[in-house]
C-alpha cells in the first residue's frame, strides 16, 4: 500500500511526479477504472465542509500534492512529501508518453472552443498523440447521457476532465462505472492554459511557491477563494496539536 499523509481528512499520497506518471501508466495497462485527484489547498480545504467530496477523494486511486500548500502542510505534519505534483504538469507528461505507448485520450471541460484549441496545442506538442475526442464543460443535466455515450464511443484510455473543483470529481464519481475508461483526471484549468486563454505562473513564480498569487493577480474574481489559503494554514497547524 502506497503511503499516504491524513491532511485535514483527506488522504493525500506521498509521491514524486515521477511515481504519479508510474501509477498512472500502471493504472491505464490495467484498465482498471479509476479516479485520479489533484489535490491544493483550496480543494482540500473545500473537502472539510463538502462531505460528499471528501468521500469522492478519499475513494480516489490517486491523491497528488497539487499545490505548494498541500506540500507544506504534509511537511509541517511531519511527513517527508518529496515534492509538487501539478495536475497540469502530469497531464502534460502523460501526454508526452501518449504517443509511444499507443494511448488514447479525450479532452472534456472548458469554454466553447477551448477543448480543441489545447487539443491542437497537444499535437503540436507531442506528435502523434491521438486525441479521440473534445467537448466543452457548457451542458445542461440532460445533455449528461449524450455526453457519457460520445466518450464511451471514443474509447479512450485517458479521460481529462476540466470543469473545475468540486464538479468535475463530482461528475467522474457519478458516471465512473458508466463511462469505462481506465483512468479519468480532473485537470481544473489545464486546457484554459494550453489554448492561451490563461497564463501559467512565470516558472520563478511557480520555483517560489506564489503560483496561488498569480492566479488571484490574473482572475480577481478568485479573490475571495484565495482566502481559503490562510484559512488552510491555520486548521492545518491547528490539526497538529
Amino acid at each position: 500500500m502506497a503511503k499516504q499523509i491524513d491532511i485535514l481528512g483527506v488522504n493525500v499520497d506521498v509521491v514524486t511526479m515521477a511515481e504519479a506518471v508510474e501509477r498512472v501508466e500502471s493504472y491505464m495497462d490495467e484498465r482498471a477504472g479509476v479516479m485520479v485527484a489533484t489535490a491544493n489547498a483550496e480543494m482540500i480545504m473545500r473537502a472539510t465542509h463538502d462531505a460528499e467530496l471528501m468521500r469522492i477523494l478519499n475513494n480516489a486511486a490517486l491523491v497528488v500534492p497539487d499545490g505548494a500548500g498541500t506540500v507544506w502542510a504534509a511537511h509541517h505534519l511531519g511527513c517527508d512529501m518529496p515534492e509538487r505534483v501539478a495536475g497540469y504538469d502530469l497531464a502534460q507528461l502523460l501526454m508526452a508518453r501518449a504517443p509511444q505507448k499507443h494511448r488514447r485520450i479525450f479532452f472534456f471541460g472548458s469554454a466553447p472552443g477551448v477543448a480543441d484549441k489545447a487539443k491542437e496545442k497537444a499535437e503540436r506538442l507531442y506528435p502523434g498523440i491521438e486525441i479521440v475526442g473534445t467537448r466543452n464543460g457548457f451542458f445542461k443535466p440532460e445533455d449528461e447521457p449524450d455526453i457519457v455515450a460520445a466518450i464511451k464511443a471514443a474509447k479512450p484510455d485517458l479521460l481529462l476532465v476540466a470543469l473545475g473543483v468540486p464538479k468535475q470529481e463530482k461528475w467522474l464519481a457519478k458516471y465512473m462505472k458508466e463511462l469505462g475508461v481506465p483512468v479519468a483526471i480532473g485537470v481544473g484549468g489545464t486546457f484554459d492554459v494550453m489554448a492561451g486563454v490563461m497564463k501559467r505562473a512565470p516558472l520563478w513564480m511557480q520555483k517560489a511557491k506564489l503560483e496561488w498569487l498569480f492566479r488571484g493577480m490574473m482572475q480577481p474574481k478568485r479573490a475571495g477563494r484565495l482566502m481559503a489559503l490562510p484559512k488552510f494554514v491555520l486548521k492545518v497547524h491547528a490539526s497538529r496539536k
